[in-house]
Parts: C-alpha cells; structure tokens; sequence
C-alpha cells in the first residue's frame, strides 16, 4: 500500500522554486491542484507537476515552518534520479536563482558563471559604479 509522503525543504520563495523547477526541466503548474498517488489517492499542493503515470510531484505551503514542503508518493516516484539527489538539485537551482535576483536588484551582473566538475556553480558578478 502506498501513501504520501512530506519532505521539509527550505525553499521559502515561490518564483525562484517555480524558476528552478523550470531550470531542472520540468513545467510547474502554479495553481492550487490535487496531487496524484497511489490508486487515485490525492492531496492538495499549491505547486505541482503532473507525471504522466501518477505519482505527481507537489510542493505546499507550510506557515509553521514557512517554507515549501514536497508531497509526492515516494512508491510511485519514477524520476530519473533518488528523490534525495532530486531535492539537491533543486535546492542548487533554487540558490542560484535566489542570487541572481538579489544580484540583479543591487545592480550586478554576471560576468562569469561556471560549473564545476563537482557539480557547484562559481559566479562572478560585477557593478561599475560612477
């Protein structure tokens, strides 16, 4: 038997998560929605994206801890990679995003994004002021 699972996150922001989620390849689907799970089982996310057989991927709104929560059925998980290195991921993009724009709102750019054979991402913004 299968049930849903909720993983904590720190994602705290909606347009850098929507932004990463789109970065990783995936066309989230940002209105309130029933995730979909085992046997036609759903629960309500504020984020998700729907899986061609089941086992959708959703993210609510937790004001407890004020972040983002997975929901998804872990038994029904069919991505290419753990749900563990799917969160790494996410939490790298969603990082970088959130860099970005704050970066941009100070009036950086980047001049220099590069990644490494490890996996991490090395900026080098630059300002010119007058």
């Amino acid at each position: 038997m299968s049930h849903f699972s909720t993983v904590k996150t720190e994602l705290r922001q909606l347009e850098p998560l929507v932004k990463a989620l789109e970065d990783m390849g995936y066309a989230p689907d940002q209105a309130e929605r029933p995730v979909r799970g085992y046997r036609g089982q759903t629960v309500t996310a504020d984020l998700a994206i729907a899986v061609q057989d089941g086992g959708d991927i959703g993210f609510r709104w937790n004001s407890a801890s004020e972040s983002y929560e997975l929901v998804t059925d872990l038994d029904l998980w069919k991505q290419q990679i753990p749900v563990e290195r799917f969160l790494s991921k996410l939490t790298q993009r969603y990082a970088l995003n959130t860099v970005l724009a704050a970066t941009a709102k100070e009036g950086f750019q980047v001049a220099e994004q590069t990644q490494t054979e490890d996996g991490s991402i090395e900026l080098v913004v630059t300002r010119w002021d007058a």
